[in-house]
């Protein structure tokens, strides 16, 4: 369940919050006034996509956030992503800045949308303003079915790439033969290139620290020399030094003995300083000008530059490259026996996705018998006397699968007796398409798990356009059926259908200090009476648009 909603510097809105309740919550208020710029922000928390521009003029980001109850489920999710879960419940935040950064934190601590995607089905389902069946791809149609039906993709999804990629090898063996020549010169020639300048990683950073060396091997053996004196063999060297002090400290030692642990820092410093003198000294000498290495590290070294030029980035770059090829080669040269081997396993392949493509096919068959029932019941209660079918068709041909199965799906409707059945994205009514997707919406919450049902919240944006009268009493009463079991948000302009809240909240656009602010409040039973009366006649209230609004009231509350 959604229980609080903030909303801070997003589009016309520049501080909201709004605690929410169980049961049916309607959002009204003028046109204009900020109602569904509210839904969009809620869907920014449910992972969908946001744009720099909403953030309001002369703020430097917007924040969205909400407070959701935890459900078993989505603290799994936070789980795998090792984020901690509060006390029953999940705190999405996401934060828009104007240059387009988008930050996001579930819990307080960072997180993806990616995250968001994937708690976003186990906390609510946003069914937005103008959404439509017609603008339902074909994936969509299917996965509006499949939700219904409860289907695990995993099995179909899984063979189906498995198959996609043996066909794909297959088709890189059969290349035509003249294709096929050109790329066995090209691999020939590259494999060659790769083996005769036996590669070794990391090879080019070692001989660059060695080329360094040798391009100053003079400046190196001064320098080493230089330190030697300095450390151990000059007269004024710092190991003498310590020579001369430790003979003092054995003196003073004698007499005091505390001076004792003294003497011996002295020593030891002396003995390391020494240690380091002579293995300055060894490798100065070691150093030596060899112009010849020199040209033959240089030489080396371009060598492996052009090869990284043609084959990779670093060297174990170009190796992994050198071993694809070599790869290839064994297949063309090999071929024949591999074709047979890999159309083997593509049959095995094709078999696999077919049980699993069968099985949900035959589980989408079975579930669009139920959910057409469920929604012709639906519709009646909205006052629609109409036939509804959901049409599962497609074949099993390889041309039509698909990590999804191969199934096709439409949604039927007829909406007057002794009409044809027609796709429901063609119906003229606007007012009957949006009964139609509420019908469609509620059956298929319907057919989800209790668990699930418990868990999200629904949230309609308008879902009344194009009704009114008697249909708009039915919606009403169907979203508040529905809220009996979910938690309901909608933002309505029908008063037929306000009257049905459990939970009424008032938004309203007021000027201050020269800009418009959106204010958002929960209403009282005499500020309902108001506001639906003011729904029913507008701006100018009168005692018969109060005494209407009271009986729509007091028969909402009846239901």
């Amino acid at each position: 369940m959604l229980r609080e909603l903030r909303v801070e510097n997003y589009a016309v809105i520049d501080n909201v919050a709004i605690e929410f309740a169980p049961g049916l919550n309607l959002l009204t208020g003028e046109t204009g006034a900020g109602k569904s710029i509210l839904i969009d922000a809620l869907a920014l928390l449910l992972g969908e996509k946001s744009f720099s521009e909403m953030v309001r003029h002369g703020a430097e980001k917007a924040v969205v956030s909400a407070v959701f109850e935890a459900a078993a489920a989505a603290t799994q999710i936070l789980d795998a992503h090792g984020i901690d879960c509060a006390e029953g419940e999940i705190i999405l935040r996401r934060e828009i800045a104007v240059g387009g950064k988008n930050r996001v934190f579930v819990n307080n601590q960072p997180a993806t949308v990616a995250v968001l995607k994937q708690l976003a089905p186990l906390l609510a389902a946003v069914h937005a303003q103008m959404e439509s069946l017609l603008a339902f791809d074909g994936a969509a149609r299917l996965e509006l079915l499949d939700a219904f039906a409860a289907v695990d993709m995993e099995g179909a999804e899984q063979a189906f790439l498995k198959w996609r990629g043996l066909r794909e090898r297959i088709s890189e063996l059969e290349r035509d033969e003249q294709d096929r020549l050109r790329l066995v010169d090209l691999w020939t020639f590259q494999n060659k290139e790769i083996e005769q300048a036996k590669l070794v990683p990391g090879e080019d950073e070692q001989l660059e620290a060695e080329k360094r060396v040798l391009a100053n091997s003079g400046k190196i053996h001064a320098a080493a020399m230089a330190a030697y004196e300095a450390l151990y063999e000059g007269n004024a060297a710092a190991a003498t030094s310590l020579r001369v002090a430790a003979r003092h400290l054995e003196e003073l030692s004698r007499f005091d003995t505390r001076l004792q642990d003294a003497l011996a820092s002295v020593e030891s410093a002396r003995l390391a300083i020494e240690d380091v003198g002579l293995t300055v000294r060894d490798y100065g000498e070691r150093v030596e000008a060899s112009p010849e290495r020199l040209e033959k590290v240089e030489e080396r070294l371009a060598l492996l530059d052009r090869i990284k030029r043609k084959y990779g980035a670093t060297l174990s770059d170009v190796i992994a490259y050198g071993e694809e090829v070599a790869r290839k080669l064994d297949q063309i040269e090999n071929r024949d026996e591999i074709l047979r081997k890999l159309r083997g396993e593509l049959a095995a392949a094709g078999e696999e996705y077919l049980e699993a493509a069968r099985t949900i096919s035959r589980k989408r068959y079975q579930a669009a018998r139920k959910l057409e029932k469920l929604v012709e019941t639906e519709l009646q209660d909205l006052a629609m006397n109409g036939r509804f079918k959901v049409e599962v068709s497609g074949s099993d041909e390889s041309e039509n699968w698909s990590a999804a199965g191969f199934d096709r799906v439409a949604y039927l409707i007829a909406t007057n007796p002794g009409e044809p059945l027609r796709p429901a994205e063609q119906v003229a009514s606007g007012g009957e398409l949006s009964r139609v997707m509420l019908a469609l919406k509620v059956s298929v919450e319907s057919g989800a798990s209790a668990k699930r049902r418990r868990e999200r919240t629904l949230v309609f944006d308008e879902i009344d356009t194009g009704i009114g009268g008697r249909a708009a009493e039915a919606v009403g009463r169907k979203l508040l059926a529905l809220a009996r079991a979910h938690q309901v948000v909608c933002i309505t302009h029908l008063p037929q259908i306000a009257a049905f809240a459990d939970h009424h909240y008032l938004i309203e656009k007021r000027e201050a200090g020269g800009r418009s602010r959106t204010l958002v409040r929960r209403l009282d039973d005499r500020e309902r009476r108001e506001e639906i009366a003011r729904m029913l006649s507008g701006a100018r209230l009168t005692e018969i648009s109060r005494k209407h609004a009271e009986a729509m009231l007091g028969a909402g509350k009846r239901d």
